[in-house]
C-alpha cells in the first residue's frame, strides 16, 4: 500500500515539475493528464483532491507568481511582455487579474510592491506544493566540508518576515549598481532567528554577496563582514528553495544528535546557487551550511 501511494505521488509530482518547466507552453488538461499517465476524464478530480486546487487555478497561480517576481525583481521585460508570458492575450486583462489578486496594478507593484497581499495570494499555491514536497533527507546527503572564509557585503533585514521582499528588492538593486552579479559573486543568507519567530518583529537575517572589492554603499546601509572558514555540515536542497526550514530541522533534529559533532559559534547559513525565475522553481538550488567545531 505504501509503495503504491509513493508511486501515485511521484506521478503527481511529475505533473508539478512539468507545469513549472512549461509555464509558457500548452498546459491544457489533456496535456497535463498525459504527463502523469492518468485519464483526462478523472485527472481534474484527482489533481484537486490531491492539491486542493484545480489544474487551471494552479497554472494561473504559478504563472502569476513568475510574473510578480519579474515585476518586482527585474526590469528586463515590459509589463506587456510579462502579461503575454503569463498567458494573457492583452495587458488590460492581465492588469485586471493582477489588481484583483494583489490590490495593485502591475506598474504600481513594480514600483512599490505591497507584500502582505502578495504573500496571502500565494498561500494556496504553497500549500498545494507542500502536500508532496515533504522531502526526506538522509545522512548520506550531508557532506562535511572545510569551507574557506569569505569576505562579504551585508544588507541586514530586521523585522517581520512579511517585509523581507522589500529588503530583497533593495539588495538586488544595490548589487546591480555595484556590478556584483550572482554568476560571479556568490549569494548567501545568514539566519539569526527562526523562520517564523514570535513576535515576528524579532526576525533577523543578513543578505550577503561575496566580494573582495571596496564597498560603495550607494545610499544603502551596507557593511563589510566575513563568513568565517571552518568545518561545516552541508546539505544541498534542490527545488522550491523558498523554504529551507525542513532541511534545517533535519540537520538539527536528526543529523546533528546522531553525528557526534558539536556546532560552532556562527549561525546557520545558506548559499543560493540558482534562482527563480531564472530557472523553474523545481530546479532552484541552495546549500545549507551548519558550522561545526
Amino acid at each position: 500500500m505504501k509503495a503504491a501511494l509513493q508511486h501515485y505521488h511521484a506521478r503527481m509530482q511529475r505533473v508539478l515539475d512539468h507545469i513549472d518547466r512549461h509555464l509558457d507552453g500548452d498546459l491544457e488538461l489533456d496535456t497535463v493528464s498525459g504527463v502523469a499517465a492518468f485519464s483526462k476524464f478523472h485527472f481534474h478530480r484527482q489533481f484537486t483532491a490531491t492539491f486542493g486546487l484545480s489544474v487551471h487555478r494552479y497554472v494561473q497561480l504559478a504563472r502569476m507568481k513568475r510574473a510578480s517576481y519579474r515585476l518586482a525583481y527585474t526590469d528586463a521585460q515590459s509589463v506587456t511582455d510579462i502579461a503575454m508570458d503569463a498567458g494573457y492575450d492583452a495587458p488590460d486583462a492581465f492588469a485586471r487579474a493582477f489588481r484583483q489578486r494583489f490590490g495593485q496594478s502591475p506598474s504600481s507593484f513594480r514600483k512599490s510592491p505591497d507584500w502582505e497581499p502578495w504573500l496571502a495570494a500565494f498561500g494556496p499555491l504553497d500549500n498545494a506544493r507542500n502536500k508532496l514536497m515533504q522531502k526526506t533527507f538522509t545522512p548520506d546527503e550531508v557532506m562535511i566540508r572545510d569551507v574557506p572564509a569569505t569576505r562579504v557585503a551585508i544588507m541586514e533585514h530586521r523585522g517581520d518576515p512579511a517585509t523581507l521582499g522589500a529588503t530583497i528588492r533593495r539588495f538586488i538593486a544595490w548589487r546591480k549598481a555595484a556590478g556584483l552579479h550572482p554568476s560571479t559573486s556568490p549569494t548567501f543568507n545568514v539566519w539569526y532567528s527562526e523562520r517564523r519567530p514570535v513576535p515576528p518583529a524579532e526576525y533577523r537575517m543578513d543578505l550577503c554577496v561575496g566580494t573582495d572589492q571596496p564597498i560603495a554603499a550607494n545610499g544603502e546601509e551596507i557593511k563589510a563582514g566575513e563568513i568565517p572558514g571552518g568545518r561545516c555540515a552541508v546539505l544541498r536542497v534542490v527545488g522550491y528553495t523558498d523554504n529551507l526550514e525542513p532541511a534545517a530541522l533535519y540537520l538539527y533534529r536528526d543529523w546533528l544528535p546522531a553525528s557526534g559533532e558539536e556546532v560552532r559559534d556562527f549561525p546557520l547559513y545558506c548559499q543560493r546557487l540558482s534562482f527563480f525565475p531564472e530557472v523553474p522553481e523545481h530546479e532552484t538550488v541552495a546549500e545549507l551550511f551548519l558550522p561545526l567545531k
